[in-house]
């Protein structure tokens, strides 16, 4: 089992967006069973709350359902317990590098890393902006979500566990 968890400041825009769209994706790719994900904040202003409204409905006319999630604080446990820890911008990064060891440092990345379309290299965040900044958020993540599973893929792949990647190769990719 690779365990994935994806960082923003509160956790009720990016980081849930990005946990919702991957689950979405793992479960197309029947990968679910091989790949946890979870998301969290550096910040906990928001704990126990749900997705900000404008998120949830951006979402959801793509179809990725965000309701449960309620947002929470990383705990140092995280930084242990996951094998990716995967930031939506620099100050995110910084901050988790800071409370993460330093032997632990090769897990922390940031997602827009995993682009294929985007030269950016952060996740802008939509909260003080315009409605539309929600979708771009989401057109961000799914290209770095879909980069991200052909990662992990290849991984699986790698340590032995080609079984649980070859049935999904020959799935097409539909988003909606």
């Amino acid at each position: 089992m690779i365990k994935v968890l994806f960082v923003c400041m509160g956790n009720i825009c990016r980081s849930p967006t990005a946990e919702g769209v991957f689950r979405h994706i793992l479960r197309q790719k029947n990968l679910d069973d091989k790949v946890e994900v979870d998301s969290a904040g550096t910040h906990g202003y928001h704990a126990g709350e749900a997705p900000d409204q404008r998120t949830k409905r951006a979402a959801a006319v793509r179809h990725y359902d965000l309701s449960n999630m309620r947002a929470r604080k990383v705990a140092a446990q995280d930084l242990d317990y996951f094998d990716l820890i995967l930031a939506m911008d620099h100050n995110n990064l910084g901050v988790l590098k800071r409370i993460c060891p330093p032997d632990k440092h090769d897990r922390l990345g940031l997602l827009m890393s995993y682009s294929k379309n985007f030269d950016d290299d952060e996740v802008p965040d939509p909260y003080y902006g315009l409605g539309h900044g929600f979708d771009l958020v989401l057109d961000m993540i799914e290209d770095a979500a879909n980069g991200l599973i052909e990662s992990l893929e290849q991984r699986l792949i790698d340590e032995g566990d080609a079984d649980a990647v070859a049935p999904a190769a020959n799935q097409v990719d539909s988003m909606t």
